[in-house]
């Protein structure tokens, strides 16, 4: 039986479940409400391609069942592309995903920030800053209202490290992060970044950075991940993960973090892992609710 109030972080699944009957994004929504999940991640991963009328369809679906919405903007999106070419066409895609995601009624643009490309780290955060003060301006002026969210990143040679896009939040309005757990398990390529407390410094970090307003904002990736000293490889189910995702939970719990999060998992285990993810997380949450009362 679902609780009668919705969960202070809601899960769901970044794509259509596959367990989906039927096709289009109005549909999944309604399964994702019908398996108890309470959002979904439109995965607009190649191209936005969707006309006004089916993004107003998108919208009433998920006002009428009650599920968060967030887009996952194209793969081809990099904040420090080397031509004016490349850049421009990566800025179309951003804003693309934005636009059509605001009239679907969608706020959270997810996407990948890019590559340093053999540049210092900190050349590259101060032109991803200045390309995002760019962005949001141009969103905030036609009255786009939707938070572009940086994903922290799996491999070493990809711009968006956990710092890199907590501060792009602090720096620059309308941005926060998309903190992918399992891409900084992976990234290090070591095994490390994976017990409570290295996930409760993080969170601390979130905290001591972006305030309250962070905390109760976020938007998390969570699955299973396999990786090489490279770091990340590929994402793997659960039961062949080593990520240590109860302590993960607990720190979420301990540290009162509110918003979504969207489980992306391969097929068929996609839908699944996304309920143990909410189960574990609700076991975790009444646990210490019986114990307080106890108390």
């Amino acid at each position: 039986m679902e609780p009668k109030t919705i969960d202070a972080l809601r899960f769901g699944t970044v794509g259509s479940p596959q367990t989906t009957a039927g096709s289009g994004t109005p549909a999944a929504i309604a399964h994702i409400r019908q398996l108890g999940l309470h959002h979904l991640e439109i995965a607009w991963t190649q191209s936005v391609r969707v006309s006004d009328e089916t993004c107003a369809l998108i919208k009433a679906a998920a006002q009428q069942h009650q599920v968060s919405l967030s887009v996952h903007a194209p793969y081809f999106i990099n904040l420090n592309s080397q031509t004016d070419e490349l850049m421009g066409k990566s800025d179309a895609r951003l804003l693309a995903a934005a636009r059509a995601g605001f009239k679907s009624g969608a706020r959270d643009i997810v996407f990948h920030p890019g590559s340093y490309h053999s540049q210092p780290p900190e050349v590259v955060y101060e032109r991803a800053r200045q390309k995002l003060i760019e962005l949001t301006g141009i969103l905030r002026e036609e009255g786009t209202d939707v938070i572009l969210r940086p994903e922290t990143m799996g491999k070493g040679a990809m711009f968006g490290t956990l710092e890199e896009c907590v501060l792009l939040a602090r720096d620059v309005p309308g941005v926060l992060p998309c903190i992918d757990w399992a891409h900084l398990h992976a990234r290090r390529g070591d095994g490390s970044f994976n017990s409570y407390n290295e996930f409760a410094t993080a969170l601390g970090f979130l905290r001591d950075t972006l305030g309250e307003y962070g905390m109760k904002h976020v938007h998390f990736h969570l699955s299973g991940i396999e990786y090489t000293a490279k770091g990340e490889k590929m994402h793997v189910p659960l039961n062949e993960a080593d990520l240590q995702y109860r302590d993960l939970l607990q720190a979420f719990l301990d540290f009162g973090v509110e918003g979504t999060a969207a489980v992306e998992a391969p097929l068929p285990f996609h839908t699944a892992d996304a309920l143990v993810f909410q189960a574990t997380y609700r076991r975790l949450r009444d646990k210490e609710s019986l114990q307080e009362s106890a108390d």
